[in-house]
């Protein structure tokens, strides 16, 4: 049968792909991170032995596949459909080679762990010998199941630890652990978060989706706002765990920019300004605005300075923010998370002065190019971080696109009076 074209029609993005034999079975299922290009390969074999390849490729009259949004969503779902539906030739996942599974132990607070039994009869040796403990995969890519885990972990704190410890440990300390050991969770609160974990390793998105709304829609009808906003951002996490590197990147960096500013919420909207003049002249301001760390352009601003005579770039800071958010509040619309100002103390101060004229308390802070210093109000001593720290990847890149957006605001206008003055001199001619 000619797959040629169909193949064609696969997504070039990372998923799961299911082929069936005449009967409509299912018999081999793969994991890709390019699924045309994955299963492309399966269809240029010419090699003069038969092999198991070759066998499984006579055998396929159907492929069907699941779009993921990232390979480690895709590692899951390839081992909880394995499971499912036992295929055929998925033999390397179901012999007796030692591939890694995740074992979720039966303790009270159960311990998560990456485990991989010498057998699959080992296996089930170790399954009766441990009654209540769960088993998800196996898994053939042990990097990517424990890259996995670790975003997993970030969003849901399970216990690693073993033996059960008596005293909180360094994971507790990086946010990594609720510390059941010292009683700082309930077990059923601790359940809830091990039932999540396993909706995530079973490839139920769905099910987990509805069950934390549900869970953040009763905490805000309580008025547990705090609780609410946890369960929100674990939302916002898995939503990136399921879409893509890109966004996870960006969860990691926020949450280190959270923690080094040490903010009240983590900065989902942030807004920059900056300031662009030569000698004073055709003085103009910007301000851009990223949304889940990606530009939102459709609410960018410009300005031209109106209040500020000669170059005062203090002041030209202080005119702008003020414009930007006296606007916002007769509009009644959202404010930022986050103000970034391109500059140092001075900008910082400036800008800070105006909020408080407004009787906005808004996080603000300051980005100094030249040591790429991070300037805090009412801190004496600017933050310092290493050069690649992903909270200051961050920042660079908000500051740079609020830099890179005067400039151009800033030559269009001169272009602009340039192109009158010359044509008033030819007018005069």
């Amino acid at each position: 049968m000619d797959f040629t074209q169909s193949v064609k029609n696969l997504p070039l993005t990372s998923g799961v792909y299911l082929m069936k034999n005449k009967t409509g079975a299912i018999i081999y299922i793969g994991k890709a991170v390019s699924l045309r290009k994955r299963v492309q390969s399966y269809f240029r074999r010419g090699g003069q032995e038969l092999s198991k390849t070759d066998l499984l490729v006579g055998e396929i009259k159907d492929i069907d596949y699941i779009s993921t949004g990232s390979e480690a969503e895709a590692l899951i779902l390839e081992a909880s459909l394995i499971k499912q539906y036992k295929p055929k030739y998925n033999v390397e996942l179901r012999d007796d080679k030692s591939y890694p599974y995740i074992e979720i132990t039966g303790e009270e607070f159960p311990r998560v762990a990456v485990v991989r039994p010498n057998s699959r009869k080992a296996l089930q040796r170790e399954t009766k010998a441990k009654k209540n403990s769960r088993y998800f995969g196996p898994y053939v890519n042990v990097a990517l199941v424990r890259e996995a885990l670790k975003i997993i972990r970030k969003i849901f704190h399970f216990r690693t630890c073993h033996p059960f410890p008596d005293k909180a440990c360094l994971d507790f300390h990086l946010g990594l652990c609720d510390a059941p050991c010292v009683g700082n969770i309930s077990c059923e609160v601790y359940a809830k978060i091990i039932a999540n974990v396993c909706l995530i390793l079973e490839g139920k998105k769905d099910e987990l989706y509805k069950n934390l709304r549900g869970e953040m829609e009763l905490f805000v009808k309580e008025r547990r706002f705090e609780e609410a906003a946890k369960v929100r951002d674990q939302l916002r996490a898995i939503g990136a765990l399921y879409s893509g590197t890109k966004d996870l990147n960006y969860f990691k960096e926020v949450e280190q920019l959270q923690r080094v500013l040490n903010l009240p919420r983590k900065p989902e909207r942030v807004e920059a300004f900056d300031i662009s003049n030569m000698m004073g002249d055709q003085a103009v301001g910007s301000m851009v605005s990223f949304f889940n760390g990606k530009p939102d352009k459709s609410n960018y601003r410009r300005f031209r300075i109106k209040t500020v005579m000669g170059i005062d770039d203090f002041k030209m800071i202080g005119e702008i923010v003020r414009r930007r958010y006296s606007r916002l509040i007769k509009e009644r619309a959202l404010f930022p998370d986050l103000v970034v100002i391109d500059g140092g103390k001075g900008q910082l101060s400036s800008a800070k002065e105006e909020l408080d004229k407004l009787g906005l308390d808004l996080p603000v802070i300051a980005l100094a190019k030249r040591e790429e210093e991070i300037f805090l109000p009412n801190k004496r001593h600017p933050v310092v971080l290493s050069h690649d720290s992903l909270a200051l990847k961050l920042l660079q890149r908000i500051r740079d696109e609020a830099h890179r957006f005067a400039i151009a605001y800033h030559r269009k206008l001169r272009e602009r009076s340039v192109y009158e003055e010359n044509a008033v001199n030819e007018i005069r001619k």
